[in-house]
């Protein structure tokens, strides 16, 4: 509250100086605090996966070092109280938010299509304590756009999730886009 105080003081002194500066300070603000602004975060997890009836060597159980890249949007708060002022969302809540719908589900984990006959994926299970059996094929696209859906829901108002950039390897990567999922 001290720091308010003094620039408050700081600014009055600042405005006797200089009047028109001071209105150009505080449009420049007013326009900084109502700006949207995208934030992104970086995640990286382990995943195994094995492709069904893929024609190619990824119908075999293989994994990969996912790197995700969560980009989200809004307006920064303005509320000096608040402690997250200026903040369009805590890095540390997003970090929750992806940690509990996406990494902690995920990372070590075996993931196969629910299209493997009944036997399989009893087979399959046997190989991994963490065999996740998804209804869709387990591709980078699929998976992106899985993400996608377990993330909008835990965020909070006001904050817009933009895009998520998945890299399968250092090379490929599928990307979801909230524009084009409109």
């Amino acid at each position: 509250m001290l720091n308010i105080l003094l620039l408050h003081e700081l600014l009055d002194r600042f405005a006797k100086l200089f009047p028109h500066k001071l209105v150009k300070f505080v449009n420049a603000n007013q326009k900084i605090m109502s700006s949207v602004i995208r934030v992104t975060k970086e995640f990286g997890f382990e995943m195994a996966h094995a492709l069904f009836n893929h024609d190619g060597p990824c119908r075999n159980v293989h994994g990969h070092s996912y790197r995700l890249f969560v980009t989200v949007s809004g307006v920064p708060e303005n509320n000096p109280a608040s402690p997250k002022n200026g903040m369009v969302i805590d890095f540390s809540d997003l970090k929750r938010i992806v940690r509990d719908e996406v990494i902690d589900r995920f990372d070590h984990a075996f993931v196969i299509s629910g299209c493997y006959n009944c036997e399989k994926p009893g087979r399959l299970r046997e190989m991994s304590e963490n065999t996740l059996v998804v209804n869709y094929q387990p591709t980078c696209e699929n998976l992106v756009a899985d993400f996608a859906g377990r993330i909008i829901k835990r965020l909070p108002g006001g904050v817009k999730l933009c895009s998520l950039k998945l890299y399968e390897t250092a090379s490929s990567y599928a990307e979801w886009v909230a524009s084009d999922n409109e």
